[in-house]
């Protein structure tokens, strides 16, 4: 017994020391924060620079970005990270130094935003339309030239087509009690709806609204807004994410991240694809946001407050609702229980 507690302790004890051994070469190299900047604009170049606290010889340094190999050099010399084309948002950076017969890593990270800022639109207002203040409205997107609507709000959501003209709706589906309903987008003849939290989605037939299935999130993730741009589906998740979804296997399969040139848009709400750019609702502001779907860059934003400001009804909430009309070439935008929609049009 003593001899196997003996085993234990030296077992131990060997285990500590390595390591120590191992958080004693960590700290060998790292980078140098003083020379980073807190954001970067993705047409920038960023140098990085090692600390080599204890003067060791370095044979090699194998640069990441995201995990992906992306140069290595001779020595401890600098690396410089061109930012054209990489993902907007971080990218962390890990460097595999090779010294003196062994190998250690270490990391940082780097804030990348928009190249450029965004414009600032204009609009008109063409038409005004009466719409129901007890909808709490999630998604909106015209089929065909009939208005979808979806809401939220446990034990009152639904979606369904509505008279754009009055507001009412002709035909709808209600969720069950434990569903908070969320975003909307038809494509090829079918409706994708999400919910909020439950981590669920649902399928319809456009035509006759009966369920054909539902579907479970693949990653751990809430239901916001939704389009299409005809061949893939746009999620978002109540971060500055916007998903990739791909309609056949309902798989989340890429995403960006929304930035302007200065900072990242948390809370993007609901979408619509317009024109081959995904115009997105920004939860608490009364402005809409227009993006570029390759890279995430707001490249324009659509000040909306003063509609917000016709809205009579005092329960209203946060604009979210953009619908675009192919036949007209116009935009219906309304909010969370508003009384009103606005038909407008965009113009620079």
């Amino acid at each position: 017994m003593k001899a196997y507690n003996l085993f234990i302790t030296t077992f131990l004890a060997l285990n500590i020391i390595g390591c120590d051994n191992q958080k004693d070469k960590e700290s060998y190299f790292s980078f140098d924060e003083n020379t980073l900047k807190a954001m970067y604009q993705a047409n920038e170049k960023v140098d990085f620079t090692l600390v080599n606290t204890h003067n060791k010889a370095i044979d090699s340094v194998v640069y990441f970005a995201n995990n992906k190999r992306v140069s290595s050099v001779k020595g401890g010399g600098k690396f410089t990270l061109d930012l054209t084309g990489k993902k907007l948002g971080y990218q962390n950076i890990k460097a595999l130094v090779y010294f003196e017969g062994d190998t250690v890593s270490t990391k940082t990270r780097v804030e990348v935003a928009a190249a450029v800022a965004p414009k600032l639109l204009k609009y008109t207002v063409v038409n005004t339309y009466d719409h129901d203040v007890d909808a709490f409205t999630e998604g909106y997107e015209f089929y065909r030239d009939t208005l979808v609507e979806s809401t939220g709000q446990n034990g009152k959501s639904y979606f369904a087509k509505v008279d754009y003209k009055t507001g009412k709706a002709y035909k709808k589906v209600d969720l069950d009690q434990q569903y908070f309903g969320e975003g909307i987008t038809i494509i090829n003849d079918k409706v994708y709806q999400l919910t909020w939290q439950n981590g669920e989605g649902f399928v319809y037939d456009a035509k006759t609204m009966k369920k054909i299935k539902s579907f479970k999130y693949d990653k751990t993730v809430e239901g916001w807004g939704m389009t299409n741009d005809g061949k893939m589906i746009y999620h978002s998740d109540g971060t500055e994410k916007i998903w990739t979804m791909d309609p056949e296997t309902l798989k989340l399969v890429d995403f960006v991240n929304v930035y302007t040139n200065d900072s990242k848009i948390k809370s993007v709400n609901e979408l619509e694809w317009i024109n081959g750019k995904i115009y997105g609702n920004i939860w608490q502001k009364d402005a809409i946001a227009v993006i570029n779907p390759q890279s995430g860059a707001v490249e324009a934003v659509l000040d909306l407050s003063a509609l917000r400001a016709k809205v009579t009804n005092k329960e209203a909430e946060v604009l979210n609702g953009i619908a675009y009309r192919k036949a007209t070439n116009t935009i219906f935008v309304t909010g969370k229980n508003w009384n009103k929609t606005f038909e407008i049009k965009v113009s620079e």
